[in-house]
């Protein structure tokens, strides 16, 4: 679930961000930092959205019928929603830099590939690396293996309820090196967000690590929420019934570390995001971080 198509809205208004620390970064407009603090009048303005929340009712409907809303939105967009991911290498280092020989065939899961925008550049950059490809959507993994350069030599794409069904099925134990979770755990119910961290757990080899990268606390698509649209704290419904969850990096460690991880960075990433379509610069916030399983 990335952020692409995502951006297109009105102004996060007065919206400042003080950073505490922070790193420098090949891409443009974007920073790095630990902490995350706004200004009264910014935590105020996504308060409005706060007022409301949706019906236990329709809550209930809404996590019934999960599946089915993504599935929808991928017969509705195809594979055209989303633009091919060309950071992710350069986020993070640890898909090319974690192989202990040169040669050596590197074992991916990525969990929630969607229609395969991270999937295929990965594949395309990198002839030493197996990836299996799991995710919510049957529609979205059909896409995945209807793409031309899908090969079952180098990729295993299934579909996966991360927080029901075992990925012990497909994935050999013990047997991957790294797994991302790039915009997947925010569109789980957060009651059920431990359920899905614990099964990538399973299959990931002492030592092999989560790739996190998903939206932060008051990123501007959390701003742009109406009344009526919050199921609870940071959790909020879209129009098309699909859901997203906005986190802290202290809920995001807390969340790994009780479910057996160990943290290797976990930091905000504040970048600035272009509208063409509404002439604006809006902020973006996104948590990016690193957990390993110990040895």
């Amino acid at each position: 679930m990335d952020s692409c198509t995502l951006d297109e809205g009105t102004s996060a208004g007065n919206t400042v961000f003080t950073c505490s620390t922070s790193s420098s970064s090949e891409v443009p407009f974007q920073k790095k930092v630990e902490k995350l603090e706004l200004t009264t009048t910014s935590m105020a303005e996504s308060g409005q959205s706060d007022v409301i929340l949706v019906s236990e009712f329709k809550q209930l409907k809404l996590e019934k019928e999960a599946q089915k809303n993504w599935d929808l939105f991928y017969k509705r967009n195809s594979t055209n929603f989303f633009k091919d991911r060309h950071w992710t290498t350069r986020e993070f280092e640890e898909l090319k830099a974690c192989r202990e020989f040169e040669n050596q065939r590197l074992v991916m899961l990525e969990a929630g590939c969607g229609v395969g925008n991270c999937l295929f550049p990965l594949l395309e950059e990198d002839p030493h690396l197996f990836v299996y490809a799991c995710d919510f959507s049957p529609r979205a993994v059909q896409f995945v293996k209807q793409n031309s350069s899908y090969n079952p030599d180098t990729c295993k794409a299934f579909q996966c309820d991360l927080t029901t069904d075992s990925l012990t099925d497909s994935v050999p134990e013990d047997s991957v090196d790294v797994a991302t979770l790039i915009f997947v755990l925010s569109a789980i119910h957060p009651d059920k967000m431990h359920l899905a961290i614990e099964n990538i757990y399973k299959v990931l080899k002492p030592g092999g690590c989560v790739l996190f990268r998903d939206y932060g606390l008051n990123d501007h698509a959390m701003l742009r929420f109406k009344v009526g649209n919050k199921l609870g704290e940071h959790f909020y419904v879209r129009q098309d019934g699909t859901r997203s969850y906005f986190f802290t990096t202290e809920y995001l460690q807390l969340l790994f570390t009780k479910g057996g991880y160990r943290e290797v960075c976990n930091e905000y990433v504040l970048r600035e995001t272009v509208n063409k379509k509404e002439g604006l610069c809006v902020p973006r916030v996104f948590v990016q971080s690193k957990f390993y399983k110990p040895l």
